[in-house]
């Protein structure tokens, strides 16, 4: 809504709810407006109880403005906002180390520095650091307390050790890869390549070779490292199942339950049937058991025959050999032994019992044997 200042003949905007009437007395009505109540509402860029004062621009500190978001410097100050002192070279001038404060207006100034300093205030002196010609190395930083230090220390980044920052550290020292993957270092970083099989930042993880499901006919299939086993069902074989298996004819079965048995391994006939393992040889067999006539085999028998005639051999040797040392007088080691010619039996019983008594024990009278007759021990 707007309305004419009978004063001044200027149109005054106020909003709908405004009422010129209630508080014009007090309000300035060029930037704001009278509320219901009395009060004063202000429009944006005025503030203050009656709206008679003007909001500076945001961040200005020693200025004032005349229309909203203004900031027109105190005397003695310079800049967008009033922050620049244009006598700083002549109340605390910022230069340091000797330097010389030569002021450029606009509250800009700039140091001359003596030899051997430089800086906007001539802060740093031309120490180790600038006399090396920064040499820290892969992004360190130099360090020399600003040029006052006797020595200069560099700072690395992670991943690099040394006086200069030169070393980059070994990440895969460690061994941090597992199950032989190869370590690649890097900068403050490793990478793993993991063999086949196995996956993960480390390399632990077993890839589940049976997550595809390749074993066929139902059959349970068994994970390995890069590698699966199918326990294939009754009649079928091969790497995923995929073979039928011949089954035997009966014709040639034979009852194994009676008599010994022996297997035969033949070859099965018949094209192999085109699966997944293609191109290798594959070999199917089956086991024909069949029945052997029950006794001896002919080689059995000729073993048994040899046996028996050197057993025959040796035990006529012995008695042959017996016979002649008898005759000759020749006996073998024993208290009972006399050859035939030089004793009679009675003699050779009565030496015999005699004879085995402990050595060197006398004979008493009383045991001594009658001729003719054999002494009882």
């Amino acid at each position: 809504m707007t309305q004419m200042d009978d004063a001044t003949g200027l149109g005054i905007t106020s909003e709908p709810w405004c009422s010129a009437d209630d508080c014009s007395a007090h309000c300035n009505l060029a930037h704001g407006c009278c509320m219901p109540d009395g009060s004063c509402r202000c429009d944006p860029g005025w503030e203050g109880l009656h709206c008679e004062h003007c909001v500076r621009m945001p961040g200005c500190q020693h200025g004032t403005c005349h229309q909203p978001w203004q900031c027109i410097c105190h005397s003695g100050w310079a800049g967008k906002f009033c922050d620049k002192d244009e006598h700083i070279c002549t109340s605390q001038s910022p230069c340091r180390n000797g330097g010389q404060c030569v002021y450029d207006g606009g509250g800009e100034y700039h140091c001359v520095c003596l030899p051997g300093f430089h800086g906007r205030d001539c802060e740093r002196k031309a120490g180790p650091c600038e006399r090396a010609g920064s040499p820290c190395r892969n992004g360190g930083q130099c360090l020399d307390d600003q040029g006052f230090a006797p020595n200069f220390t560099c700072r690395c980044l992670a991943g690099f050790v040394g006086a200069h920052c030169e070393v980059n550290v070994d990440d895969c020292l460690m061994r941090p890869c597992a199950n032989g993957a190869t370590c690649v270092d890097g900068i403050n970083r490793f990478s793993c390549l993991c063999p086949e099989g196995f996956a993960g930042r480390f390399c632990t993880i077993n890839l589940d070779d049976c997550a595809s499901r390749p074993c066929q006919r139902g059959a349970r299939c068994r994970d390995r490292v890069h590698d699966f086993d199918c326990l294939c069902p009754s009649g079928y074989g091969g790497k995923t199942c995929e073979l039928v298996l011949p089954i035997p004819d009966p014709a040639t079965m034979a009852d194994t339950s009676v008599g010994p048995t022996s297997a035969v391994v033949v070859p099965a006939t018949g094209p192999v049937p085109h699966s997944v393992g293609a191109g290798l040889l594959h070999i199917s067999v089956k086991e024909v058991v069949r029945r052997q006539e029950a006794g001896l085999g002919e080689s059995s028998l000729v073993a048994l025959v040899v046996f028996g005639a050197l057993t025959a051999a040796l035990v006529l040797a012995t008695v042959l050999l017996t016979l002649r040392a008898w005759r000759q007088g020749i006996c073998p080691p024993g208290p009972c032994c006399y050859p035939a010619p030089h004793y009679t039996p009675a003699r050779q019983d009565q030496e015999c019992q005699v004879s085995m008594l402990p050595a060197g024990l006398p004979l008493s009278p009383y045991l001594a044997p009658e001729p003719g007759k054999t002494t009882a021990l």
